[in-house]
């Protein structure tokens, strides 16, 4: 990251994704978007057990739609659906076990869904990994691209058909402002050139979800689909950033106020007013956030079809064959 980019983006963060930032922001919210019920909906979260998830969780769950939450550790999702069926009375809460770094199972799990649920009108991207060092997961991809965009990618592909033949349907994706720091490059997927650094993979893989929420609203037009930033927010992503963390901390957004633009985006009917694959930052689009933004033709990783960029997954055809793997 460059000395300009880097203070480039750490005057806009203390300006626009501070809890000061979201008070200012919030005095222009027409609170008549999210007076809305929502029963009969169904409402897919991963990573709902804590931070941001959850609090996007109990704010739908409080308008009486149905949530799946799709979290990775049993004990902190069942300890996380008894506080939001305590605190909304909304006993439609079910709680889906998956690791999303583990990408087979990840498929599996949207095939077996889609078998047992007759609909589904809105999936929350919302679980992210940083990783303190590279690691691989079972299948011999670097975890980190594994969770935040292959699983993210295998997840909503897989659960499309079930989102096309349901009303209203939406894919709404957690980003994070980090990615403004990263421009998108496909050369190394699987961080195997170079030191690897954390934080800095995690930002990259920001940008690739931006990247890749465009190109899925390109290509699937009956579906809504945004990504978004929730600004700085005081959750297990931002404590895996300790020096950030205790020098921010008194700054960061809660995770109700990080969670306010994914609950607007998934309930009220002025999000889908707007254009499918935009980015959204305190309930309204930036466009600004394409500049930073480079698609590089027949790029490593693209498709061999179209030349455009897209995850591992579109070289993939099916479950039973070979994970593509950049080896560059």
């Amino acid at each position: 990251m460059s000395l300009y980019r880097n203070s480039a983006w750490f005057l806009k963060g203390v300006t626009e994704f501070t809890r000061n930032a979201f008070l200012s922001a919030s005095k222009r919210f027409v609170e008549k978007d999210l007076e809305v019920s929502v029963a009969g909906r169904s409402f897919m979260i991963t990573g709902a057990n804590s931070g941001i998830g959850k609090a996007t969780a109990m704010a739908i769950a409080k308008r009486g739609g149905t949530i799946h939450m799709v979290c990775r550790n049993k004990d902190k999702a069942e300890e996380a659906r008894a506080d939001i069926v305590k605190e909304t009375g909304n006993k439609e809460v079910y709680v889906h076990i998956l690791d999303l770094s583990e990408t087979k199972k990840v498929w599996e799990f949207a095939e077996g869904f889609k078998r047992k649920y007759k609909s589904l009108n809105v999936l929350i991207n919302n679980a992210g990994a940083i990783m303190s060092q590279r690691d691989l997961n079972a299948e011999g991809l670097e975890k980190s691209f594994a969770t935040n965009v292959l699983g993210v990618y295998i997840l909503t592909k897989s659960l499309i058909p079930l989102l096309e033949k349901s009303v209203d349907p939406r894919v709404i994706t957690v980003s994070s402002g980090g990615m403004l720091v990263q421009k998108l490059r496909t050369g190394n997927l699987q961080s195997e050139r170079g030191r690897y650094d954390g934080t800095m993979v995690y930002a990259q893989h920001k940008r690739q979800q931006v990247v890749m929420t465009e190109q899925l609203a390109k290509t699937h037009t009956n579906i809504h689909f945004s990504v978004m930033h929730p600004g700085w927010v005081d959750t297990p992503v931002a404590n895996a950033m300790p020096d950030f963390h205790q020098s921010m901390k008194d700054s960061l957004r809660t995770p109700e106020q990080g969670a306010d633009t994914v609950v607007w985006l998934s309930v009220s009917e002025a999000a889908v007013k707007n254009p499918s694959g935009r980015f959204y930052q305190e309930l309204q689009t930036v466009s600004k956030i394409w500049k930073h933004a480079v698609i590089v033709p027949a790029a490593k990783g693209s498709s061999p079809k179209t030349g455009r960029w897209c995850p591992p997954t579109c070289l993939w055809p099916g479950p039973t064959a070979p994970l593509w793997r950049n080896k560059s």
